[in-house]
């Protein structure tokens, strides 16, 4: 008898055992399995705020881009002091793509403006190699070299060419410098269009227009233009030419109606020609224009540092995500011709106007 109710506990209890053990093990899975959930919908907030924080940033950047620093001379050991070299290459223009902003005149305001803000940036070396371009694109860099001119000295170096527009922006400059052989000058504004009308009326075409003013459609290439209309568009020309010779006689400290009478009527000069009629300040090469801006910025121990475009992994995925098609474009020698708009009014050297 006592054996048997021993024993009955002891089955009872056998039995007791893994039941309890059972539960114990389903509250643990569910509390796990709700901390995991809660886990993965903490990170995934977190991660959210860091994507939202990363976007803004990214835009941020998008906005006003840091561009990198390229060591062209190495300075003093233990100096921090920089001269920033800035380069302008090609035709000025709204229209040409940028490597970071929209286009390249943005890239070249954002530049400028990175390094006036940078304290140990000391002076900036602007170099110019363009035949000009767009009025309104050239005026634009133009007053962002001077407002960085305003912070820091800015050396400004004529390659093989620096003409109409180049010339323009380059006025900005604390002091110009070029090669005796850059081709620099060609202070002048022109407007082009095509008169198509007699080829019209040989494949039987006519242009039809309407027209809520009489001036609406006065480039059209498809009639003659009308002496009025040439008159009008002869003083735009005009009117813009007058504020390139005013920046030209402002900058240069020369008297504006020696230079309508004569080097400003649209010829190009040499650099030697642009030093002897003080269009610029001094001849040389690149290097004595990195020396000047040591000098102009007192900082005899910087180094030079070129800014190139910032690496952005975001513009680097919709690069590799760009859609259309595959092309390859070769560039032939000699076949640089700017491809002008009509009615728009560009600073560029005549043999530039086709």
């Amino acid at each position: 008898m006592g054996g048997r109710k021993t024993l009955v506990p002891l089955r009872f209890f056998g039995d007791l055992i893994p039941v309890m053990a059972n539960r114990k093990l389903g509250c643990l899975s569910i509390f796990l399995f709700v901390a995991l959930c809660a886990s993965v919908l903490v990170n995934f907030a977190l991660a959210a705020t860091a994507f939202r924080h990363f976007e803004g940033v990214r835009r941020d950047e998008e906005l006003r881009p840091r561009f990198r620093e390229m060591i062209v001379e190495r300075g003093a050991r233990g100096s921090e002091n920089k001269i920033a070299v800035i380069t302008l290459r090609g035709l000025i223009s709204t229209s040409v793509a940028g490597n970071v902003g929209d286009s390249m005149v943005d890239d070249l305001r954002w530049q400028l403006e990175q390094a006036r803000n940078d304290d140990e940036v000391r002076a900036v070396v602007l170099e110019v190699d363009s035949p000009g371009g767009e009025v309104t694109a050239s005026d634009m860099i133009y007053n962002a070299v001077v407002k960085t001119r305003a912070r820091k000295p800015v050396v400004v170096y004529m390659e093989s060419l620096a003409a109409s527009g180049g010339y323009y922006v380059s006025c900005g400059g604390k002091y110009l410098m070029a090669n005796e052989t850059s081709i620099t000058g060609s202070i002048g504004v022109i407007i082009q269009t095509l008169n198509y009308e007699q080829l019209f009326n040989k494949i039987g075409l006519a242009s039809v227009v309407f027209k809520s003013g009489k001036f609406k459609d006065m480039l059209n290439g498809a009639r003659p233009i009308t002496p009025e209309e040439r008159d009008y568009i002869q003083s735009f020309v005009m009117k813009t030419y007058d504020k390139f010779l005013g920046i030209v006689a402002k900058e240069r400290n020369l008297p504006a109606d020696a230079l309508r009478n004569g080097i400003a009527d649209g010829r190009i000069l040499s650099g030697r020609d642009a030093l002897d009629n003080k269009l610029i300040d001094g001849l040389g090469q690149i290097e004595d224009a990195f020396a000047k801006a040591k000098e102009l910025g007192h900082a005899p121990d910087a180094k030079i540092v070129e800014y190139g475009p910032p690496f952005s992994f975001g513009r680097f995925l919709r690069m590799l995500t760009k859609s259309g098609d595959t092309k390859i474009e070769l560039s032939l020698p000699g076949q640089f011709t700017p491809q002008l708009q009509s009615g728009r009014a560009y600073f560029l050297p005549s043999f530039y106007a086709p």
